[in-house]
């Protein structure tokens, strides 16, 4: 078995999902769990979503007494909004909102790692809504809930029009500090003791492994390696525009400047100096200080090395790479996020 979660959701006019959010998903979960949640939701196996109802469970409350799954059951068994249970049996592709929402979830809980799982297709089962104050609000249902807020003497605060929403209205990860939380996504995944910083950004299906300083953009399927820093403004290419199809990896201890990048993957003990965005065609000089020669090659020859040092020459504008004779180290002390 995959995953099993009990999720608390919204729903529009038409009984549709918008978003789910799955308090403590199983990732994994013991064949016994499984087994007794199968019987009492009546599952047949496969990949589903069953909603469920107060008596179901009350009754999975009884079962697990005093253990903090009855816990879990007797607080949903009291709300008033739709829940679901949804069973993943395998990896498969996400076939609805709450599978995908689930999916989200795996990630910022730490369980997987980006491109560990299948998320074929998530974009047509995400609904793009209003984030609000409320809750998640269908986009032809927003117009009157404003009115209606209004009346109410109240201003109805939408804070984004979009598919994904911010991860800590979902989950908060132990030992991490996030500036400004609307530039996180549900389905990022950040390890113990990283720092994002006000402008730094990071995506669905994206890693930073901890503890690392964010301070810029990590794109979809990018994982960034334990105590490397991603400068301010600095980015790295993702997949989802631009037909490229490499997932960008960068190692440990690694420094992307201020407003430099890389499009292809780095290994550990790198530096790309500031303003540097290193391309898989831009046509690199490799510098070999013993034998004091040069060579050139494009950028995608040195992809997933270590201790490169990329720099641009003054003088000439040449992109020259070197070794790497000193490797970044974050201070210890603002990473530790107890």
């Amino acid at each position: 078995m995959y995953a099993l979660a009990f999720g608390i959701g919204t729903k529009n006019a038409r009984d549709e999902w918008l978003e789910v959010y799955f308090p403590a998903p199983l990732f994994h979960p013991e064949p016994a769990l499984v087994d007794t949640v199968a019987s009492v939701v009546d599952y047949q196996g496969g990949n589903v979503d069953i909603e469920t109802d107060t008596t179901r469970l009350q009754t999975l409350s009884q079962i697990w007494s005093g253990n903090s799954h009855a816990s879990l059951m007797t607080q949903l068994a009291k709300t008033v909004r739709p829940v679901v249970v949804t069973i993943l049996e395998t990896d498969g592709k996400p076939q609805t909102t709450p599978e995908t929402y689930l999916k989200l979830h795996l990630l910022s809980h730490r369980f997987v790692l980006p491109n560990q799982q299948n998320l074929d297709g998530i974009f047509s089962l995400l609904p793009n809504v209003a984030w609000t104050d409320q809750g998640a609000v269908d986009l032809e249902e927003i117009d009157q809930r404003q009115l209606q807020a209004r009346m109410a003497g109240t201003v109805l605060e939408v804070a984004a029009v979009d598919k994904f929403p911010k991860m800590t209205n979902y989950v908060v990860p132990p030992g991490v500090r996030i500036a400004h939380s609307a530039r996180v996504r549900l389905g990022a995944y950040l390890g113990e003791g990283t720092t994002v910083m006000h402008e730094g950004f990071m995506n669905f299906n994206t890693a930073a492994m901890g503890p690392n300083m964010v301070e810029g953009r990590i794109s979809q399927g990018v994982i960034l390696g334990a105590g490397s820093d991603l400068g301010g403004s600095a980015s790295t290419a993702g997949t989802l525009s631009g037909g490229g199809e490499i997932y960008i990896t960068i190692g440990k201890n690694c420094l992307i400047s201020a407003n430099a990048g890389t499009g292809i993957p780095l290994g550990d003990n790198c530096t790309i100096e500031a303003g540097l965005y290193i391309t898989p065609g831009v046509i690199v000089q490799i510098m070999d200080e013993h034998k004091n020669t040069v060579k050139s090659v494009k950028a995608r020859e040195l992809a997933g090395q270590d201790d490169m040092l990329f720099i641009r020459n003054s003088r000439n504008g040449a992109v020259e790479c070197r070794t790497n004779r000193k490797a970044v180290t974050l201070n210890k002390t603002l990473h530790g996020h107890n």
